[in-house]
């Protein structure tokens, strides 16, 4: 028998209508196995949405969480900590799905050793920063958004320069909050050319 023929075979067998089931067990039968492809999905997805996963390679381990760890959003006197998902990962499903499409060349670059020593990491540092500069410029901060609402801030329980900057720049729409908050988690790269009076505005290093 040819790989053909049995190819053939294979496709008149499924093609064929069934004489052995009724519509309502086919039917049935569909809907479980679509629940159980769902449920392994979305396992999958929470299973990849969680800081163990995000630091579960070396590269990822010791730069960006090392840094992380020196910051108030891994230690504060509140005792609540931020991790990678929280920042990087979307809280909405659809917007969630779309980030770890976007991220899934990740993998790519975990293949072919793009940063997998810290001599590298440092090399591409601003450009990783930048990537991330512009994803949260485009959609508003909307990682920062999920636990820092602009409606319910407090300036009054802000030292007086921040509570100026937050009325300047961010209650006005102007600034979105990575425009001032860029080294708020992982050290800054080299700053060079970065937006005109950055370093001036900025409340966080």
């Amino acid at each position: 028998m040819t790989i053909r023929s049995a190819l053939l075979g294979l496709w008149r067998l499924f093609a064929r209508p069934s004489v052995h089931f009724s519509l309502g067990f086919l039917t049935l039968g569909g809907f479980i196995a679509g629940v159980v492809f769902w449920g392994g999905f979305n396992t999958a997805l929470e299973a990849t949405n969680k800081e163990a996963f995000c630091i579960s390679c070396h590269e990822m381990r010791d730069n960006p969480y090392e840094e992380l760890k020196q910051t108030i959003h891994f230690t504060n006197r509140s005792g609540v900590r931020a991790s990678c998902p929280d920042c990087h990962v979307p809280h909405q499903w659809t917007d969630k799905i779309a980030r770890k499409m976007q991220a899934s060349k990740e993998v790519w670059g975990k293949i072919f050793g793009t940063i997998d020593t810290r001599e590298k990491f440092l090399d591409k540092r601003r450009e990783l920063a930048e990537h991330e500069w512009a994803r949260l410029k485009n959609n508003n901060s909307l990682e920062c958004r999920n636990c820092h609402s602009a409606d319910s801030m407090d300036i009054t329980k802000q030292n007086p320069r921040a509570a100026k900057m937050h009325e300047t720049y961010l209650f006005t729409g102007e600034n979105t909050c990575i425009d001032c908050h860029k080294g708020i988690a992982h050290r800054l790269p080299d700053m060079h050319g970065v937006e005109p009076g950055w370093s001036m505005k900025t409340s966080a290093k």
